[in-house]
């Protein structure tokens, strides 16, 4: 699964880049996501599309893309979590686990402990988020992560082929 992100005032830069890569992407047996934007979903044909807390709310962006079009929500504490499973979300983002530099200004950590919490209460898959490398994905997964999201651990790997291999030999997907 890719969750393309590109922070951008241009709608036509963001439309034709997220248009190449769900071609590709799904020529590859993946599953593509756009971040926050339904019409940019619907529009490349992606699978589905990734929402922030502070995006088109969760029960609006299903009335957009309908229900064969995925959505996956960021949550950063139990109750986002629940509020997100409760409102149909197909999967979360939850975290962030770990210290992350990716993002100007994270949320605040939640641990192994907080990833554990949330998946004794959310039924739907879980998307650990934040920090996640080759040497803590067997951990996250063990709390119950479904899956991991990664940036850093394979663009700032020195062969990010091999980082992507490992981490797929990891997590077991």
């Amino acid at each position: 699964m890719f969750q393309f992100r590109m922070k951008t005032p241009h709608t036509g830069a963001l439309y034709d880049t997220a248009s190449r890569l769900a071609s590709l992407i799904t020529a590859a047996g993946g599953y593509c996501i756009v971040n926050d934007r339904c019409d940019v979903a619907l529009a490349v044909g992606a699978d589905g599309v990734h929402l922030g807390q502070e995006d088109l709310p969760l029960a609006e962006a299903r009335a957009i893309v309908g229900q064969n079009v995925l959505i996956g929500v960021s949550t950063h504490n139990l109750a986002q979590a629940l509020e997100a499973q409760a409102g149909g979300a197909d999967y979360i983002g939850f975290g962030p686990i770990f210290p992350t530099m990716t993002k100007g200004n994270p949320d605040p950590v939640v641990g192994l402990e907080g990833l554990r919490e949330v998946r004794a209460r959310v039924r739907i898959p879980i998307v650990a988020i934040g920090g996640i490398t080759a040497k803590n994905a067997a951990d996250v997964v063990a709390a119950g992560a479904d899956g991991v999201a990664v940036l850093s651990a394979v663009l700032a790997a020195p062969d990010p082929k091999s980082a992507i291999a490992e981490l797929v030999r990891i997590v077991g997907r």
